[in-house]
């Protein structure tokens, strides 16, 4: 099956998700759920695997075991791709990229790299490279204050008080979403997004630490 995009039926299923998150509603729109919503998600990874690396689409049910919300279900289908995230919902789609958690021995090395000032100033400059593309960078976990060993009037403050970086772009539901035009958006961020990644992969690298993860 090729990628087409998604129809309008996929948006009017999280709608109606968000309105009446039940079992009832998700088993009677289950056959919505799986040719509107699943198999175009699956379509796209198909044809991206290739290029961006090892896919997977994630379940649609919440863990409410230790959460006080247990509404059921999620209000948004998400997969990942390589290093990216793809996310299709009632607000419409939406792709990430980057480091979402790191663990401590990764935010040691991030931090000290931003904190250089020469591969301080190459990551500001491709953030400021991805805001020309509409493409946000923002930070997990932001601390208040200065990090322990760094000032606090440091000229790059604002990414040291990061514990991530991520890359978001979020389009709104229109006519594009139903075409394979949503494939050349997802494919373009991704791509726009691999220096600031590569940047990551040389000065902050997986996580050696026992049970440690890069999110």
């Amino acid at each position: 099956m090729a990628f087409k995009g998604w129809p309008a039926e996929a948006i009017e299923f999280y709608e109606g998700l968000e309105a009446d998150n039940s079992k009832a509603y998700w088993q009677a729109n289950k056959a919505v759920y799986e040719q509107s919503v699943y198999a175009p998600m699956a379509a796209l990874l198909d044809e991206l695997t290739a290029e961006f690396g090892e896919a997977k689409i994630f379940r649609p049910f919440r863990d409410v075991r230790f959460s006080r919300d247990k509404s059921p279900y999620k209000t948004a289908m998400g997969a990942s791709l390589g290093g990216g995230y793809i996310q299709i919902s009632a607000r419409g789609l939406g792709v990430g990229s980057g480091m979402y958690m790191m663990a401590s021995d990764q935010l040691e090395r991030y931090r000290a790299a931003v904190a250089d000032d020469a591969s301080g100033a190459v990551l500001e400059d491709l953030i400021t490279e991805l805001a020309k593309r509409d493409i946000e960078v923002t930070g997990y976990g932001v601390l208040k204050t200065a990090p322990k060993g760094y000032p606090k009037n440091h000229a790059r403050i604002e990414l040291l008080r990061n514990k991530g970086l991520v890359a978001w772009q979020e389009w709104p539901p229109s006519r594009w979403l139903g075409t394979a035009k949503a494939k050349m958006r997802v494919r373009d961020f991704l791509l726009s997004c691999q220096p600031m990644n590569q940047w990551l992969e040389r000065h902050v690298g997986p996580t050696t630490l026992q049970g440690g993860h890069r999110g």
